[in-house]
């Protein structure tokens, strides 16, 4: 086990930089700081929708996915550090395939609403897409593990599903756009 923190503020930040997880340091607004900052704000987003009424088989996936955003976080604040592979995107796949069964197929586009919970589930899909982003910027100009920005792929997509779940649990419906709304 690493350092505990005994200590909240060190007051290094000060300068604007920031200790990564190998002790060098970078800029606060350094790509790789973005990349695990955003990874960090989507497992807070994530943490929102476990604080709301669930279907278990979502809650334990969720949970699941916090421990391995948090693997991810940390692969990203050590450069060449790995923690990914790919049974974690098969992991993934496997849920997305499971939870995406019983929904009926979509002929139109699903807004960002509904529920509490299906409304934190769309806003962590739409965050888990700038961490994809994001990580993908600092694979421009660093190694990346391939298997974070599948990762994150996947699990935006599963976030949608999930979403989708969310709105039958919750009021057994979802907000399809209208073009022409006036």
């Amino acid at each position: 086990m690493g350092h505990r923190l005994s200590k909240i503020y060190t007051r290094t930040g000060d300068d604007g930089t920031t200790g990564l997880g190998d002790g060098s340091r970078v800029d606060k607004d350094n790509a790789r700081v973005e990349a695990y900052g955003t990874v960090d704000e989507l497992n807070s987003h994530i943490g929102v929708i476990l604080a709301h009424e669930l279907p278990e088989e979502i809650r334990e996936c969720l949970e699941t996915i916090q421990h391995r955003l948090f693997d991810l976080g940390g692969e990203l604040c050590i450069p060449g550090h790995t923690a990914l592979a790919q049974k974690h995107v098969d992991y993934l796949e496997n849920q997305l395939d499971k939870f995406n069964e019983s929904l009926p197929y979509l002929k139109e586009f699903i807004l960002p609403a509904g529920g509490h919970a299906t409304a934190h589930c769309h806003v962590a899909r739409t965050v888990c897409r700038r961490a994809e982003r994001r990580t993908y910027t600092l694979h421009r100009d660093s190694e990346v593990n391939p298997y974070s920005i599948r990762y994150l792929n996947r699990l935006s997509d599963l976030l949608f599903v999930i979403a989708r779940v969310c709105a039958r649990h919750e009021n057994g419906k979802e907000v399809f756009w209208q073009p022409d709304k006036a």
